[in-house]
C-alpha cells in the first residue's frame, strides 16, 4: 500500500486557538480524508525530538519508508531544532536523519514555511546579540530547506521575494471548512462582523470606526459587532473606548459555538489592515473563516488578501483610507446575496483545506493519484 508522510518537527495542540496551531491540524486531517478516498496510508511523524526519534526508528523496522509517495512537511514561527520545551533539543540531529533517508530514497518533499516576520525589524521583539544569533539559526533554517526539499510552500505568492530559498515556490494559504449556511433576507442597517485583534492600529480598527461614523450620518446603514480578546478591550486607547461607545458598536468575547451564532447573524465581515509590506504577502486566518461562514469581505487592498477575494470574487476591496473604504462598503452594500451566492459556489471548490492537499499533491508528485 502506498502511503505518504507528514513530519510536523514539533507537538500538534488539539484545543488550537491560533492559525499557525490550527493550520497542522487541519491539513492532516484533510490528508487523512485524501488518503482514504485514494488508498493511501497516511503516516504522522510529530512531537518533541525524543518522540520523533522513537517513531522514526519505529517506522524504519515497519519499512513504511519503502512505499512513501511523498513528504508534506509543516515548520513553526521558530526555527524546527527549538521547538522542543525550553527550546533544547534533545535529539538535535532527527530532522537531518529523516530528511537524508527521504533525500537519499528520492522522495520528494514539500515544506511550509510559516512567516518571515524575524527579518522585519519593526515586527521582530529581540534585541542585540540574541536577535543575531536568532537570525542567523533562521538563516540556517534557510538554507537546510533549501538542501532538503522540493517544493516551499508559502501563504502567498506575495512572500516568495522574502524567503531566501533557491527551489520551486508555491502559495498555500490557509483553507476553509464546509459550514452549514443558511439564507436570510439582507436588510438595513447591514450586520457587519469584525473579529479579531483591537489594540494594534495597524489591524485596522480605527479606520473601520471612522467609517462606520460616517456612512451612518444620514441613516443607520450599517451596525457592527466586534468579537476580540477582553484583556485587549482593556488596553485600547481611551478614544477608542469612546468611538465604540458612541457609535454602539456591539462587542463580544466569544469563541466556539457562540462565535458560530455570531456569523449565522451577521451579512458581511471587515478585514481593514493597514497596508504594509508584511500586510502585503499575509494572508489572515479570519479571511477563510470569514468565507467559510459564507460572509463577503470588505478588505484592505494589502496584496494578498486582495488576491485572494478578488479570485471568487469573494468580496470588494478598499484603499486604507475612510473615503475609500466607504465606497467599498456602499458597493458591497447592494450586491450581499450575490457575493454569498458567489461564496457557496466556488470558495469550498478551491480553497478547502481538502484543495490545499490536492495541490501539495499536484506540485509534488508528476502523475495524477
Amino acid at each position: 500500500m502506498k502511503s505518504v508522510l507528514l513530519y510536523y518537527p514539533f507537538t500538534m495542540v488539539e484545543n488550537a486557538n491560533s492559525g499557525s496551531k490550527l493550520r497542522p491540524i487541519e491539513m492532516y486531517r484533510a490528508f487523512l480524508r485524501w488518503g482514504q478516498r485514494n488508498n493511501i496510508n497516511i503516516v504522522l511523524i510529530s512531537g518533541n525530538s525524543e518522540e520523533r526519534t522513537a517513531r522514526f526508528a519505529e517506522l524504519k523496522n515497519e519499512g513504511a519508508f519503502d512505499n512513501l509517495l511523498f513528504c508534506y512537511m509543516e515548520n513553526q514561527t521558530i526555527p524546527l531544532w527549538l521547538t522542543d520545551q525550553n527550546h533544547i533539543p534533545k535529539k538535535p540531529f532527527i530532522d537531518r536523519q529523516i530528511l537524508s533517508l527521504l533525500k537519499a530514497k528520492s522522495i520528494p518533499v514539500g515544506v511550509f514555511y510559516r512567516d518571515v516576520y524575524w527579518k522585519f525589524d519593526d515586527l521582530y521583539p529581540l534585541k542585540g546579540i540574541k536577535k543575531s544569533i536568532m537570525q542567523s539559526i533562521y538563516r540556517a533554517e534557510e538554507k537546510f530547506y533549501e538542501k532538503f526539499c522540493d517544493v516551499i510552500y508559502l501563504p502567498s505568492d506575495a512572500m516568495g521575494k522574502y524567503v531566501n530559498i533557491n527551489t520551486k515556490k508555491a502559495a498555500l494559504p490557509p483553507g476553509g471548512k464546509e459550514q452549514e449556511l443558511t439564507k436570510k433576507e439582507i436588510s438595513l442597517p447591514i450586520k457587519g462582523l469584525y473579529v479579531g485583534g483591537i489594540n494594534n492600529e495597524a489591524y485596522g480598527l480605527p479606520l473601520l470606526l471612522k467609517a462606520l461614523n460616517k456612512i451612518n450620518e444620514d441613516e443607520a446603514r450599517l451596525s457592527l459587532t466586534i468579537v476580540c480578546r477582553k484583556d485587549e478591550l482593556e488596553k485600547v486607547s481611551p478614544d477608542t473606548l469612546k468611538d465604540i461607545s458612541q457609535l454602539n458598536v456591539n462587542v463580544l468575547h466569544v469563541s466556539g459555538s457562540e462565535l458560530d451564532e455570531v456569523y449565522k447573524n451577521s451579512d458581511i465581515a471587515f478585514i481593514p489592515r493597514e497596508k504594509t509590506t508584511y500586510n502585503d504577502f499575509s494572508v489572515p486566518v479570519k479571511l477563510v473563516e470569514y468565507l467559510s461562514n459564507g460572509l463577503p469581505v470588505v478588505a484592505t487592498n494589502c496584496e494578498a488578501q486582495q488576491e485572494f477575494i478578488e479570485s471568487g470574487p469573494y468580496g470588494v476591496i478598499g484603499e486604507a483610507n475612510v473615503e475609500s473604504f466607504i465606497q467599498a462598503i456602499e458597493k458591497i452594500s447592494d450586491k450581499v446575496a450575490m457575493y454569498k451566492d458567489r461564496i457557496e459556489e466556488s470558495f469550498l471548490e478551491n480553497h478547502s483545506w481538502d484543495a490545499r492537499v490536492e495541490k501539495v499533491q499536484k506540485t509534488l508528485l508528476k502523475e495524477k493519484i
